[in-house]
């Protein structure tokens, strides 16, 4: 603990030094004690004037800060930090239940935040990851600066949108504040995830990837925070859930906007508290977890049409990553399918991977890719199957010939032909009723489906969004009516 005089600049130390700012001095003391315990330096200040003197000395590896002061708020004491000092985190202490605080200290540069009662080991467990969070600019000669590490170059491309998101996932690897990631099918939701995972602090800690859609929802409970044994029927051991498995790291929720809303009321609970109570159990646990989310929907209609609860929608969405569709970025279709080739003749051992010829390239960059990066790596792989081994043409890829603007219009104005024998076209009466209207009423819904299966280009799941149904409702009906 130092009692040099504000006044004069710090020297350099080798010990980091964490800056507590509250009025409280039974809570600064404890904080104090807890970070000296860990072999840490600690300033303390119990306002905003005597915090901004101390922040002016600079030296600190990291700020605690309350958000009520006497002569101020912390808030902007983290806009003052994220402004003047870059390099250091700053952690904010809020009072129990104020998560819009908590969300407000996020958006604006707050590394991560603790509830009132602070629970010391969610306070020791926020220090370790703060100082270990890496600085805005590498040290020079080391492998971060020279980029020989980063994993942020996993995201190939050349274009300006690949750059900017890859140089948005090192920004959000400094924070701990949730992230939302939003994207069309395919476009590598997951991928970001795992960069911003790996680029920053929890880097070394679990990463959890967790598909709320594929969980049935009477077992949801029990996967996200375990069970305790005999809890349920075949419940014949303990067992931790994701929030555990991903404790001290990054627990990922993808196609976050298909969880059930129960299931949307307890998880806010876990993210808010920081705690999780086992299916069966009395007593909560402490968990230590980064979120990020990720869907293909618009969440922001999803809480429109009481779909999505608008308080986690808040607590998920604190930073948003918007990753372009593929077809956005042309220019990044021949190093993409370069790099999946390699990977795909590693994979079977086939040794050097066949090339694209020219126009083959120059034929993917003008595809309109409905299921970006992933339909690529399809398509790809079907070709490696038509191709002589060495070049791959456009006949080996198994794609139609890309319409034209005007014949796309033209295509979606007519309505579609139905080719099935089955498929019967419903008569009606000079009056206008049908001699049998189930089988009008299944053309109508046949005709509905495969115009907007053509407006989607054969994307499923944006054809169900189209017409208002859920993915397996739309399965159900094409099943019933032999569309293919």
């Amino acid at each position: 603990m130092s009692s040099e005089s504000p006044a004069q600049p710090r020297p350099p130390s080798r010990i980091p030094r964490v800056l507590v700012v509250d009025d409280e001095a039974d809570l600064r003391e404890l904080i104090e004690i807890t970070l000296v315990s860990m072999g840490l330096d600690v300033d303390c200040a119990a306002n905003l004037a005597d915090a901004q003197r101390l922040l002016a000395r600079g030296g600190y590896a990291l700020c605690l800060t309350d958000m009520r002061l006497p002569d101020g708020e912390g808030i902007d004491l983290v806009t003052t930090i994220a402004r003047q000092h870059p390099g250091t985190p700053v952690a904010v202490i809020t009072a129990y239940g104020s998560a819009e605080n908590a969300v407000a200290a996020l958006k604006a540069g707050a590394f991560d935040y603790l509830a009132k009662p602070v629970a010391l080991e969610s306070l020791r467990s926020l220090v370790r990851g703060a100082i270990q969070v890496p600085a805005a600019t590498p040290l020079a000669g080391s492998d971060a600066a020279s980029g020989a590490s980063d994993p942020a170059r996993e995201m190939l491309g050349v274009s300006e949108a690949i750059a900017a998101v890859r140089s948005q996932v090192l920004r959000l690897a400094r924070s701990m504040a949730p992230v939302s990631i939003t994207g069309e099918s395919g476009s590598g939701k997951e991928l970001a995830a795992r960069l911003v995972h790996a680029c920053g602090a929890r880097a070394r800690q679990p990463f959890v990837a967790v598909n709320c859609g594929a969980i049935p929802e009477q077992l949801m409970e029990s996967e996200f925070f375990g069970h305790r044994k005999g809890a349920f029927t075949g419940a014949d051991q303990e067992r931790d859930g994701f929030f555990q498995a991903a404790h001290g790291g990054t627990l990922f929720l993808d196609e976050v906007a298909d969880l059930p809303l129960p299931m949307q009321v307890k998880l806010l609970r876990a993210i808010q508290e920081k705690r999780v109570r086992k299916v069966g159990a009395t007593t909560e646990e402490p968990v230590d977890v980064r979120i990020i989310s990720a869907t293909h929907q618009d969440l922001a209609q999803c809480v429109a049409a009481g779909r999505f609860r608008q308080d986690l929608y808040y607590r998920l969405n604190v930073i948003e990553l918007l990753l372009p569709a593929l077809r956005d970025r042309p220019e990044d279709v021949p190093i993409l399918a370069e790099a999946i080739l390699i990977k795909l003749a590693n994979r079977a051992g086939t040794g050097a991977p066949p090339r694209l010829s020219s126009v083959t390239s120059r034929y993917l960059q003008t595809y309109t890719f409905p299921g970006n990066v992933r339909e690529l790596e399809n398509i790809l792989e079907r070709a490696l199957a038509f191709s002589n081994g060495e070049v791959i043409n456009v006949e080996d890829l198994g794609l139609r010939p890309a319409a034209s603007e005007s014949e796309a219009n033209e295509r979606e104005a007519v309505p579609p032909v139905i080719t099935h024998a089955s498929h019967r076209t419903a008569r009606v009466t000079e009056d206008g009723i049908p001699e049998s209207l189930p089988d009008y009423l299944d053309q109508i819904e046949r005709e509905a489906i495969v115009r907007a299966l053509e407006k989607t280009r054969y994307n499923r799941t944006a054809a169900a969004r189209l017409l208002g149904i859920t993915f397996r409702a739309l399965r159900y009906r094409m099943q019933r009516l032999e569309i293919n």
